[in-house]
């Protein structure tokens, strides 16, 4: 059989990949604090029918090999961790990173998740918490009878708010964010959580607007920083190319059914 026939179909189930990678992007257009996802590539095993370098004559060698390749796969997916736009809300509670960081939340088990997602919320207990419940970390729980209104995250994450019946603000926890030496090996697990992985290095805790940390911009949210335009673009280049490889295809059918019907 003709080896083209496999490695096109190689090829279509790598544009289909990308295909379904380009479409998460699209649907997570209006994703709070989503980051692009992109598909790599990276060429199959290769057959080698002449090996470079082997003697020709007694004085010289052959300069190039010959070798065939046998298609594409896909090679990793990668998170984008450009800056997205920020968005103002007016809401106290919520809060986008300008620069480098991640929130930390503490998950139902007990394990931490990391967030660009800052819509947070104020619980019955007073603390802030991401909108599945995830606590922030480390704990801020805001005082009795504290005024909403009066909740006030300055940009080095210093909570402050104020109690009815009293006109001074009083500090009530300090944030911190996390970074990572390789936050591209961060695991997605949905609900805008990331899990630090063997890639990612240990989390760096650190003071907002400090030693690198982004500062903190209350009243905002991070958008997602997917681009709607080359997302289409990357698109029509996977079907392009998806339809190359599916004349690729058609043309070894073809030359298949030539070389059957030489006997008649």
């Amino acid at each position: 059989m003709m080896r083209s026939l496999w490695t096109a179909a190689s090829g279509m189930t790598g544009q289909q990949f990308n295909i379904d990678t380009i479409s998460n992007n699209l649907a997570n257009v209006n994703t709070t604090g989503f980051k692009q996802m992109r598909a790599d590539f990276e060429d199959l095993l290769y057959q080698t029918q002449k090996l470079a370098g082997t003697p020709a004559t007694e004085a010289t060698v052959v300069p190039t090999g010959v070798q065939v390749g046998h298609g594409v796969k896909p090679g990793a997916t990668q998170q984008i961790f450009t800056q997205g736009a920020l968005q103002a809300t007016g809401n106290t509670a919520d809060m986008a990173i300008e620069g480098e960081g991640f929130f930390r939340v503490v998950q139902f088990d007990g394990t931490y998740g990391y967030t660009r997602d800052g819509s947070f919320k104020i619980d019955s207990n007073g603390q802030l918490v991401t909108s599945d419940g995830y606590k922030l970390s480390p704990e801020v729980i805001l005082p009795e009878g504290f005024i909403n209104e009066s909740l006030t995250i300055s940009q080095d994450g210093r909570i402050t708010v104020k109690v009815a019946g009293s006109d001074d603000p009083i500090e009530v926890g300090q944030l911190e964010i996390y970074r990572f030496v390789n936050p591209a090996g961060l695991e997605a697990i949905g609900q805008n959580l990331l899990k630090v992985t063997n890639a990612t290095g240990d989390a760096i805790p650190g003071r907002p607007g400090f030693d690198g940390m982004g500062k903190v911009q209350q009243k905002f949210l991070e958008m997602s920083n997917v681009s709607v335009v080359k997302e289409m673009v990357n698109m029509i280049v996977a079907q392009r190319a998806y339809e190359l490889n599916s004349r690729a295809i058609q043309t070894s059918d073809s030359m298949l059914a030539t070389a059957t019907s030489l006997k008649r």
